[in-house]
């Protein structure tokens, strides 16, 4: 059986599945798993169990933390020291950020630069690397539905002669390493001209599914047969390898761009009713992106876990009761269509790494603030909690005066230890781990990594 004949089916086993269940309650993803079973039984030939997701339960439920305070919830005796705590550290490829360190090297020098970024995470006694293999549209793998990345040979779709992805999961397994495989679902290209595509590019093939906004293309996230798409293109990768993980960031629905809006009219009117505004509209198409990923994994590979890095404020508290005691510019409820507190509290995915990307008295969005909120969120999910951390701000002089001491970021991981839900930390990026311009990551390895990390599952 093809991987595409079988895409098509799992599909179909989620979209019954979860028509099935709808209003059935909250649970654990492993509780959906087995509430499944008899349902999936005959519908797909693997035989593999998947999981329900349930409808928007919303606010209010017996135990749903969020009436806890905004700030200050959640505050315990503190985690005690563990060795099993996530310690990531996202490895980019987007325009050559992290690697490789620029497009056409040859392989011996691609592959050289990628097990050194891994022998550096063990040096810094972290035990996870999250892999970006899917930029924008395109692969670091030989996929059955997009072109090779440009980032590896300089020229989208050639062929680079070996297997990043299969050599990093191999490779960092071999080290104690988990492998989680970053995704991009909506992004095509960091430009606006579909000319630039390779001629067989699915985006050059269907060009209805895309649209232009901020200089940059989008899959457009309203039309059916994209999510299904990506989805698709996405999951051969857990098809072909064991990932730890399938892992996504924060673009969703692009930023806002000064000036723009995202031309979705047309799909808005064909699949646009029954909601209360194109917003609504807009946040289900994401919500069903997730859930329906969700679903598909384990049918694929049992046991690989699915997490999400949004921006780190879900709402402003001026915006919803609900939300942190901030003040930020964007909302990832409003501005992105990304309902991430819910996706957390219906438990469609396994962790969240918010990118708290601000020093400890931010006035605007205080590290102190948000990580209580986000432990308040997660209490009672199983959902875990790990904090994405901004070490790409140490040390450069842009930054505010806080960001100029190296023992900001260590000051985050002591914060954050007093809130038992936080189970570890991400780190942006490869580059500043290895480089580690202003000590900080050195001093958050003598400050909390004296011991080599265990596997953080």
């Amino acid at each position: 059986m093809t991987g595409r004949i079988r895409s098509v089916e799992e599909r179909g086993a989620v979209g019954r599945l979860t028509a099935g269940t709808a209003g059935t309650g909250r649970g654990s993803r492993r509780a959906f798993t087995v509430a499944a079973m008899a349902t999936l039984t005959g519908l797909v030939t693997t035989g593999e169990p998947g999981l329900v997701a349930t409808g928007e339960s919303g606010l209010g439920s017996a135990g749903d933390p969020a009436a806890v305070p905004r700030s200050g919830a959640i505050r315990g005796p503190g985690r005690p020291r563990t060795d099993s705590e996530l310690r990531g550290m996202w490895l980019s490829t987007v325009v050559n950020r992290d690697w490789p360190s620029r497009a056409g090297l040859s392989v011996a020098r691609q592959r050289a630069e990628l097990l050194a970024h891994l022998d550096r995470a063990v040096d810094r006694r972290l035990n996870a690397v999250f892999f970006q293999v899917r930029p924008t549209a395109d692969a670091f793998w030989p996929s059955s539905y997009e072109p090779w990345s440009q980032y590896l040979t300089g020229v989208q779709g050639r062929d680079p002669g070996w297997d990043p992805l299969g050599t990093a999961v191999r490779e960092a397994h071999a080290r104690g390493l988990e492998l989680h495989a970053w995704f991009n679902p909506y992004r095509v290209a960091n430009h606006s001209d579909p000319g630039r595509l390779v001629a067989t590019h699915p985006a050059r093939k269907h060009p209805d599914w895309v649209v232009p906004h901020g200089g940059r293309l989008y899959y457009n996230p309203g039309l059916p047969e994209v999510r299904a798409f990506v989805q698709d293109a996405m999951l051969d990768a857990v098809r072909s390898y064991a990932i730890d993980a399938v892992h996504w960031d924060d673009y969703f629905y692009p930023y806002p761009a000064q000036g723009q809006v995202f031309d979705d009219d047309a799909a808005y009117r064909t699949h646009g009713a029954g909601f209360a505004d194109r917003a609504a509209w807009r946040r289900d198409n994401i919500d069903r992106l997730v859930r329906e990923t969700a679903a598909r994994i384990p049918l694929i590979r049992p046991g690989t876990r699915f997490g999400i890095s949004p921006f780190g404020v879900w709402r402003n508290g001026a915006t919803d009761p609900r939300g942190s005691d901030t003040k930020a510019a964007v909302q990832t409820y409003d501005d992105l269509y990304a309902d991430t507190r819910k996706w957390v509290r219906e438990r469609w995915i396994d962790y969240i790494v918010p990118q708290v990307y601000w020093n400890l008295g931010f006035a605007a969005a205080d590290y102190a603030r948000l990580v209580p909120w986000w432990a308040a969120v997660t209490q009672g999910t199983g959902v875990r909690l790990y904090i994405g951390e901004a070490l790409y701000k140490a040390g450069d002089p842009a930054q505010p005066a806080a960001w100029q001491d190296p023992a900001e970021l260590s000051r985050h991981l002591t914060f954050a230890r007093e809130h038992t839900q936080v189970r570890g930390h991400v780190f942006f990026s490869a580059k500043e781990v290895d480089g580690d311009r202003a000590g900080a990551m050195a001093r958050v390895v003598a400050d909390h990594y004296q011991r080599p990390a265990r596997p953080a599952r």
